[in-house]
Formats: C-alpha cells, sequence, structure tokens
C-alpha cells in the first residue's frame, strides 16, 4: 500500500473509531503527523485527497475540519462518476436510476407536505409550447429533486442527485416542444397520485416516465437521454 493510502487510512480510522467527529478541527500537522507515524508530506497528501471527497475541509489560514460527512457531502464522488462515464454505460446509470427513483416517488406519497405539494404545482404551472427548452429542463431537474428530497431519505437523494445531475451531451434522443409537452403531462400524472397519498401510483408514473429512453438503444447520456432527468431526455 502506498504511503499516501496509509495515511488516508489512518485518518479514516480516528474518524470511524470517533477520535475525530464531524466538525472537529484536526490536531496541527506536525502533531498529528508524529502521533500517526507518518511523515508531514505524506500527511499532507492524504489531507488533500480526504478533502475532495469532502471528508476534510481545508479553511486557509484556520486549519483543516472534518465535515458534516452528510450524504450530500460523502456521495459528491458518485457524481464525479457519472460525470466521466463512457456513453456504453449510460444504460448501467439507467438502470439504476429506474429502480430508485419510483422508490423516492412511493416513499414521498407517505411523507411530502403540502407546501412541498404546491412548490411541485408551481414548477409545472407552465405551458409546454412556449417556455424556453433551457428552463424547462431546469424545472424538470428540480421537480424531480424535490420529490427525491420529500422521500425523507438523504442518503437516497443525494444518489438520485447525483444520477441526474449530468450534463446532457450529444444523442439520438427526441427533444422539442411535443416531447415537452409529453413530459409535462406525466410529471402532472405523478404530482396526482402523490396529492392522493398513492404510493403505488406514485411509483407506477415514475416507472413509465422513465420508460421510453430505456427503449432508445444508443443513448449516450444519463441526463441528457432520461426522461425523467429533462424534457430534453425523451
Amino acid at each position: 500500500m502506498a504511503v499516501t493510502d496509509v495515511a488516508i487510512e489512518k485518518i479514516k480510522s480516528m474518524i470511524v473509531t470517533g477520535a475525530l467527529r464531524p466538525g472537529d478541527r484536526l490536531p496541527p500537522e506536525s502533531e498529528l503527523a508524529g502521533a500517526l507515524g507518518l511523515s508531514r508530506n505524506s500527511l499532507r497528501e492524504a489531507v488533500r485527497a480526504l478533502s475532495l471527497i469532502r471528508v476534510l475541509d481545508v479553511r486557509q489560514g484556520d486549519g483543516t475540519y472534518v465535515t458534516g460527512l452528510g450524504p450530500e457531502l460523502l456521495l459528491t464522488a458518485v457524481g464525479f462518476a457519472v460525470d466521466l462515464h463512457p456513453a456504453h454505460t449510460a444504460p448501467q446509470f439507467l438502470a439504476v436510476r429506474r429502480i430508485l427513483e419510483p422508490a423516492a416517488a412511493a416513499l414521498a406519497a407517505a411523507r411530502i407536505t403540502e407546501p412541498e405539494l404546491d412548490a411541485l404545482h408551481a414548477l409545472l404551472d407552465v405551458p409546454a409550447d412556449t417556455v424556453p427548452e433551457a428552463e424547462l429542463l431546469a424545472r424538470d431537474l428540480e421537480f424531480h429533486r424535490r420529490i427525491a428530497r420529500a422521500a425523507g431519505n438523504p442518503v437516497l437523494c443525494a444518489l438520485l442527485d447525483a444520477l441526474s445531475r449530468t450534463a446532457p451531451r450529444p444523442g439520438p434522443a427526441a427533444t422539442g416542444h411535443g416531447v415537452a409537452a409529453d413530459a409535462l403531462r406525466e410529471h402532472r400524472a405523478i404530482l396526482a397520485a402523490l396529492r392522493e397519498r398513492d404510493a403505488e401510483a406514485a411509483r407506477s408514473w415514475v416507472s413509465v416516465h422513465l420508460a421510453p429512453v430505456a427503449q432508445e438503444p444508443g443513448s449516450a447520456s444519463v441526463t441528457g437521454s432520461l426522461p425523467g432527468a429533462g424534457v430534453t431526455g425523451r
């Protein structure tokens, strides 16, 4: 194991065992390096690596702290992997999303509040044939994010956010206001199921919403070619 990897494992062990807790400041570099039996250079490399994956927060002039370690921070690495996915793995990401997102909608049906439902309605209260495509896409993404948050599971929410935030890549997926209108109708059906607290209907409508692109060979984007991720991705 490389020296830097050893340093990372030692800092990780301190966090796992509770020697360092979320929000704690790390001891001074020389003190920590001595306590862990590491060189200062190895410790610096480990801190740099752990800061990149949001485990540590390096504050210039203040010190290095353990982050809150919430899933929205720690699972950003998943989003990084999604950003870099080769085109041929897009169906695999889609398959994961088609498992998770209907489940999130079913959970949300039992937990979502009236203000959250009203916020979803406001996102859909637009004429699909006149609103610019970029705005429709932004509203679409926010619609799905809000449902994921309403599910009440931060890990599930963070995973779905990672899977749905990738910038679209050019591909054969259809675009246009006709597609946008179809997506908007499906969104309204999802919202109606949520208002009725019908978990199975919400699950089914999200599955329907995500289904078309799964049947399109050659799709090359997780958001640009997945129907739930954006109105351009149908």
